[in-house]
Formats: C-alpha cells, sequence, structure tokens
C-alpha cells in the first residue's frame, strides 16, 4: 500500500507538472515520443527519475485525445518494484483547451484502494506574460486499513515570461509559469511555491519547488526525449 500511494503522489506530481498548454501545444503529442525527466533534492542530487511515454494520439490541431503513461524509477533510473509499475492517462485537448479529469488518475486495479476527486485540471489555449490560470482543487484518498486523505489546492498560477532554458536534453524556448499549491494530510498542511518552465510540443522542461520561506526544496529537469 505504502509503494502505490508513494508512487500515486509522484506520479500526479510528474503529471500535474507536465501540463500542456495548447495553440502551441505545451505537451507532447507525437505517439512514441518518450520522455526522461530527473527528480533532485534540495542540493541538486538525483533521488529518482520518471518517465512518461506517449502511447496514443487522436485528433489534430486544438482538438485531439492523448494516452500516455507514467512510470517512476529509483535514482539508479531503475524499477521500482520488481514489476513495472505504468499509470495510463488521458489527456483531453477540447477547442485548444486541454483537460484532465482526476479520476483518471486512479490506476485500473487499484478501485477501492483509491479514490480521486475534483476540479479537472483546465489550461487555456494560449499564454503571455501575465496571463493568470484558474484555480483548482482536488483530493486523493488512500484506504490502508486506515484512510489517509490529501487535499490539494492550486492558486496564484501566472505566466511571468518567456526564456531559453538549458537542460541535459538540449536549450528550449520555454513559458516560465508560477503556481502556489497547499497540500493538507491528516491535518498538518503545507505551502510551496512551483515554477515551471514549458517548451511548445514538449511540455516541462524544468520546474523548482520553494517553501513558504522561498527556500528550495526540490528541482526536475528533462534529461532525454526519444
Amino acid at each position: 500500500m505504502k509503494n502505490i500511494r508513494s508512487f500515486l503522489l509522484a506520479a500526479l506530481i510528474v503529471t500535474i507538472s507536465a501540463g500542456a498548454y495548447a495553440q502551441n501545444t505545451f505537451f507532447p503529442t507525437k505517439a512514441g515520443m518518450v520522455l526522461t525527466y530527473v527528480q533532485k533534492d534540495a542540493k541538486g542530487k538525483a533521488v529518482s527519475y520518471s518517465v512518461l511515454t506517449i502511447k496514443n494520439v487522436e485528433g489534430s490541431g486544438d482538438n485531439m485525445t492523448i494516452s500516455y503513461v507514467g512510470q517512476v524509477l529509483d535514482k539508479n533510473r531503475k524499477q521500482v518494484s520488481d514489476t513495472p509499475l505504468e499509470i495510463p492517462y488521458t489527456v483531453t485537448i477540447s477547442n485548444g483547451v486541454v483537460e484532465w479529469d482526476m479520476k483518471s488518475f486512479a490506476a485500473p486495479g487499484t478501485e477501492g484502494l483509491i479514490e480521486i476527486e475534483g476540479d479537472k485540471l483546465k489550461i487555456p489555449n494560449s499564454l503571455s506574460p501575465g496571463d493568470k490560470l484558474d484555480d483548482a482543487k482536488f483530493t486523493m484518498t488512500v484506504n490502508m486499513g486506515f484512510k489517509i486523505r490529501t487535499e490539494v489546492s492550486l492558486t496564484d498560477q501566472e505566466c511571468l515570461a518567456i526564456e531559453d532554458v538549458t537542460v541535459p536534453a538540449g536549450t528550449f524556448k520555454c513559458h516560465k509559469v508560477t503556481q502556489t499549491s497547499v497540500a493538507t494530510v491528516m491535518r498538518k498542511t503545507s505551502t510551496t511555491k512551483t515554477i515551471t518552465w514549458y517548451a511548445p510540443n514538449v511540455g516541462t522542461v524544468k520546474s523548482e519547488v520553494y517553501d513558504s520561506k522561498n527556500k528550495l526544496q526540490s528541482g526536475q529537469e528533462l534529461v532525454e526525449i526519444n
């Protein structure tokens, strides 16, 4: 149960930070495309890797349905369990607006163990510096003999700038977006600020998470695109 919950939390973070901003489509849309990310601690040391694989794309332009899977690996880029653990997801782009239904984050076979509900994550069809995004809230309840409920609210989402960013996978012209996340688990609440850099047809290139005192807590960078 612990491994399932840890994986889902990591997968949710990966997927949310892999957000899409359509018109330029800031999300991978080519079937077979594989993106590998490294997750780092506050000191810049690798603590895990994650892999985003595009399985199928239906439609084109401002109207698409993209099916993909997320997988979390350890710091040595090896599986975290004996059996490969991949979670399927679907992103819908309708009239240029990207949407995730949070219920889709519950993996097949976890019914009765995991319940996810809340707002759809909606991303507008274009971004310019100064543009603000809608707030969103969702909850995840994991049944481990007793229920653990995680509540998350996303606020203060804004595009700050367009700038070049260099990571191991290369140099990309990105939209720099900030976001405040308030998470409550077992009556304990934490507030973090995330800054993410998104590139057209790629999605997340880099992200940094800061605590309420503006101290760097963790980071993520795109390592490879295949």
